[in-house]
């Protein structure tokens, strides 16, 4: 199985172009530390950011941004952080998981856990961190804490975003 996994690595895209979202109804770009952070682990991985925004916590407008995301041809990856969390304003799970044609449920399951037994303890039980795809665009929604993105980003999602477009973009 392992030579299956490095055969797929190996015949994954050589970059991903990317959009990163941040939501919060409070950060701007001087101040969100998080998507600074994102933009520069991508940066350094040899990841193309398209764009950057930083868009308010509501379910329609972080709907709006993915659907035109995922239609785009300039962007193969959407990555959000924040509204992960259970506070009656934090909408960002409902917004991204009622749009998804396949979930990666690992995704948050492995986050979860890397947090339970790396970071936080059982407060990862509050993290509603997803993943999955529309159409043949890839979205990966996270908390917006800068320790949530750096763990989600080095562990997760950097080793294996050029597999999961390979996956997408593989002939039937």
């Amino acid at each position: 199985m392992a030579n299956s996994v490095e055969q797929h690595r190996q015949e994954a895209p050589p970059t991903v172009a990317c959009m990163i979202v941040t939501v919060s109804d409070t950060r701007t770009k001087e101040t969100d530390t998080s998507g600074q952070l994102m933009n520069q682990l991508l940066q350094k991985s040899g990841y193309h950011v398209v764009e950057y925004i930083i868009t308010p916590d509501e379910t329609e407008q972080i709907q709006s941004i993915l659907q035109d995301a995922s239609v785009r041809e300039d962007i193969e990856a959407v990555l959000l952080s924040g509204g992960t969390g259970i506070a009656s304003r934090d909408t960002t799970y409902e917004a991204v998981s009622s749009l998804l044609d396949k979930e990666l449920p690992g995704f948050g399951e492995i986050f979860r856990y890397l947090s339970f037994t790396e970071d936080i303890g059982s407060a990862a039980i509050l993290s509603r961190a997803v993943a999955g795809t529309i159409g043949r665009t890839a979205v990966f929604s996270m908390p917006g804490s800068r320790g949530a993105v750096k763990l989600a980003m080095e562990r997760i999602i950097l080793p294996e975003l050029r597999h999961v477009m390979r996956e997408i973009y593989k002939p039937v």
